[in-house]
């Protein structure tokens, strides 16, 4: 006869560890789910949060980390975006340097004399073009040479512009930076930029910095200037004079950028000159200036357009030309080049 095997208690679901207050007895007790959660458990979004709390998308870690991987982010595509093409000359500075090209030709072989019938008098409109070509070629350079040595003394917020690509007709502020030359030449006779309030001062740190980033410009313009009078100087050699109407509109473009730098060299306000006062005081000046510069530009040619003051100005400014150049007759053709420009009067 078989024996009967003991019965079996059924197995619990829940796991037993021994009462260590009832050891002797024997006694076990069910064991806490949270003796035996890992250390690490904690860390997992949402655990230990009460049960009236809602569960959030993810914890500040995390949204440290993706703000972080944002920012890496935007600046890698930052970094991307900037190359040397920043710097390379707009097709709109290539196209005014083609046009130029082209009005100087059509002024050097006098064409409108042949398109006009024999006998009518005759009012140029080409040269006028060109120096008005000349001159915003003129206004691109000085405002680069500015944006230039801005960028390279630490102002990089002018990368890419149009003022480190030579587009004057994109301008931030166009009209500061060419509406205005272009009027001052047109009514006054002679050359002067506006100011280089797109310049952000308060990132260039040392003071020669400043003083380079000012001076800039009227450098650039002097650079113009000489260019254009060794130009004019080889193709009307010293004692010759000449009345050829592209000759003469490039002898005026020397007396517009040789004005346009002895005036920005004056320390008033809307000046360059003014910028370079500005480094050796506090940042009032240069505030003031960068929000009255344009009022103050436009003073400036108040004054100096005045009859009297021109009168003088230019009489001063023909006989530096006289001294610097080799060819006496320069100043001629400066002044042809005056009316050709001014060809309503």
């Amino acid at each position: 006869m078989p024996t009967p095997e003991p019965p079996q208690q059924a197995e619990s679901d829940d796991a037993t560890v021994p009462d260590p207050e009832n050891a002797d007895s024997g006694q076990e007790r069910a064991a806490d789910p949270w003796d035996q959660m890992p250390d690490d458990a904690l860390n997992a979004a949402g655990v230990g949060a009460g049960s009236d709390a809602e569960p959030e998308s993810g914890s500040g870690v995390e949204a440290a980390k993706s703000g972080e991987e944002k920012d890496e982010a935007e600046k890698a595509e930052e970094e991307r975006a900037e190359s040397w093409a920043d710097f390379l000359p707009s097709p709109i500075f290539v196209l005014l340097l083609g046009l130029a090209g082209f009005a100087g030709w059509l002024s050097w072989r006098a064409v409108e004399l042949d398109w006009a019938e024999e006998g009518t008098a005759v009012t140029p409109l080409i040269p006028p073009l060109l120096i008005l070509i000349g001159w915003i070629v003129s206004v691109a350079v000085h405002e680069f040479a500015h944006a230039l040595t801005a960028y390279l003394a630490g102002d990089r917020s002018l990368r890419g512009s149009a003022y480190l690509r030579l587009n004057p007709f994109a301008y931030r502020e166009a009209f500061g930076g060419l509406v205005l030359p272009v009027v001052y030449l047109g009514l006054g006779g002679f050359g002067l930029n506006g100011p280089p309030t797109y310049v952000d001062w308060e990132r260039i740190p040392s003071r020669g910095r400043r003083i380079a980033v000012a001076l800039a410009g009227p450098l650039a313009s002097l650079l113009m200037a000489a260019v254009l009078a060794v130009t004019v100087t080889l193709l009307v050699p010293p004692g010759q004079d000449s009345v050829n109407w592209a000759i003469a509109a490039m002898a005026f473009l020397v007396f517009a950028n040789l004005t346009s730098a002895i005036v920005n060299l004056l320390p008033l306000p809307g000046l360059d000159g003014y910028h370079v006062l500005a480094a050796f005081r506090s940042a009032k000046w240069t505030a003031f200036a960068k929000v009255n510069g344009l009022f103050c530009s436009i003073a400036v040619f108040a004054v100096l357009w005045l009859p009297v003051v021109r009168d003088l100005f230019e009489s001063a400014v023909y006989s530096l030309s006289e001294l610097l150049l080799p060819n006496d007759n320069a100043t001629g053709m400066m002044f042809l080049g005056k009316l050709l420009l001014q060809f309503w009067e």
